[in-house]
């Protein structure tokens, strides 16, 4: 018999098995702050070399292999936008019967600072359409995310406004696009990290980086 304080201590490590990035689709907001969450999961695909393709029944750009570490991996981009994107991400976890905590999401956040990463297990949309979508279809929030930040507009008044709505869809400086090229190469290895050793362990590294600069 189990004793109970071995049962409520062995918690189950989250081993990401689908990764999303959250963007839009059309050739006009590529490289926008908004879609910092496609960015990484090309950044994913280029380093695991896992062609990514259009799939109508996912409603998505994905891609299916082995990434670091030997383990299966999915990666999805979804093209229903940014307000549906629960749709496509419903569509793959019902096909392959994934449960919600092997979701990994990735998405921008206006609340973090420049480059800052924050990865969770679970927790509340935050204000951002693609997480409320993705929370509304799979039912529940208790599922991974790793939020990257894009920083506020240096003269935000009120927080809904449109040099918010600009400024997430508006494009890097070269300064902080280089920036921005260094934080995915971190975003990869703190994914892979989440794959080799679970989520949990991963937000101890993940949360802990320091911007240099």
């Amino acid at each position: 018999m189990v004793k109970m304080t071995e049962a409520v201590t062995k918690s189950a490590v989250v081993i990401p098995q689908l990764i999303v990035g959250l963007g839009n689709p059309e050739p006009k907001y590529d490289q926008t702050r908004h879609n910092i969450g496609f960015a990484a999961v090309d950044a994913l695909s280029r380093a695991w070399q896992i062609p990514l393709g259009e799939n109508r029944k996912f409603q998505g750009e994905y891609g299916e292999g082995i990434a670091a570490g030997g383990n299966k991996v999915r990666l999805l981009k979804p093209l229903t936008y940014m307000n549906r994107s629960g749709q496509s991400i419903q569509a793959v976890t019902s096909w392959y019967k994934l449960p919600p905590e092997s979701v990994l999401v990735i998405y921008d956040d206006m609340d973090l600072p420049l480059g800052k990463t924050r990865l969770r297990l679970s927790g509340s949309a935050g204000g951002h359409n693609g997480m409320k979508s993705a929370i509304a279809h799979l039912s529940t929030q208790n599922f991974p995310r790793l939020r990257i930040g894009i920083g506020k507009p240096k003269d935000t008044t009120n927080g809904e406004n449109s040099e918010s709505i600009s400024h997430v869809l508006g494009r890097f400086s070269a300064s902080e696009t280089q920036l921005m090229s260094l934080v995915l190469q971190f975003v990869v290895e703190c994914v892979e990290f989440s794959l080799k050793q679970g989520v949990e362990k991963a937000m101890n590294r993940c949360n802990s980086r320091k911007d240099e600069g």
